[in-house]
């Protein structure tokens, strides 16, 4: 019985890559994915047989996937950052549940999110609880995204932001700044990762209303700070809430 992995391959970077994820692409012999993340690890493994489609083909590249390991080869599907957020496991798992690839078994492989890598490069602006939001509506009503960030910020969760602009999408993310401004100040720190575990890699800290303002791509991911965030030297840190002693500096949970 062949398996089709579906594998988060992580940001970019083949040092980011999980164990598990390296011995899945080692071990298949046909990798299947979006030809920018393809790109990515192609170099990595040169002795594969590689499928691709553009954006906006992910159903015809899951089928692809599909069919090769209903064929009866180990086959890997490759998704950016993890496999499930955001990822091809959700859509393959429901063209599973129609009956069509009899004998295919999956294996789900994460990865290191966006959320996760950028997050690290900016410091620990996630260490309490945070909501992630894509404003790509190409999949999602506009009405929902907007619904769900003013949750998001009348919460009070530090916001990691996906998909923040394209060429059709240049004024999402002022559109939601404003709306988290709605609920926090124009000083509450936020920060900027782009090209993740990429060439250009670049990170940097700023305040909700200078971010409101700025001009992002759809390779950066964005993080907007809750009313503890703050800025720690060149780091963007929010509390999980451990009380510190003035004397020794160990604290913890009470």
């Amino acid at each position: 019985m062949a398996v089709l992995y579906i594998v988060g391959i992580g940001p970019g970077a083949y040092e980011s890559m999980t164990i598990e994820a390296e011995r899945a692409l080692r071990h298949c012999p046909v990798i299947v994915g979006y030809t920018v993340y393809v790109d990515l690890i192609r170099n990595h493994f040169p002795d594969k047989e590689y499928m691709t489609t553009p954006m906006r083909r992910e159903e015809e590249r899951c089928r692809m996937a599909l069919d090769r390991a209903a064929a009866g080869t180990d086959t890997a599907m490759v998704c950016s950052g993890d496999s499930s957020v955001y990822g091809m496991a959700g859509l393959i798992l429901e063209l599973l549940e129609q009956g069509s690839w009899q004998g295919v078994k999956v294996q789900i492989v994460p990865g290191v999110t966006a959320a996760l890598s950028g997050g690290a490069l900016l410091g620990a602006p996630l260490t309490h609880d945070f909501a992630v939001i894509s404003l790509s509506d190409l999949l999602t009503p506009m009405e929902t995204i907007k619904k769900r960030l003013r949750a998001a910020a009348e919460g009070d969760f530090a916001v990691c932001i996906y998909n923040p602009s394209s060429r059709k999408r240049q004024g999402y993310l002022h559109m939601a700044c404003e709306i988290l401004l709605e609920c926090r100040s124009p000083e509450t720190v936020c920060g900027i990762a782009s090209q993740i575990g990429r060439e250009g890699q670049q990170a940097e800290i700023l305040s909700l209303g200078e971010l409101s303002g700025r001009t992002v791509d759809m390779f950066t991911t964005v993080f907007i700070g809750n009313s503890q965030t703050r800025k720690i030297g060149q780091w963007m840190v929010t509390p999980r809430g451990y009380r510190l002693s003035e004397t020794d500096g160990k604290g913890g949970l009470e």
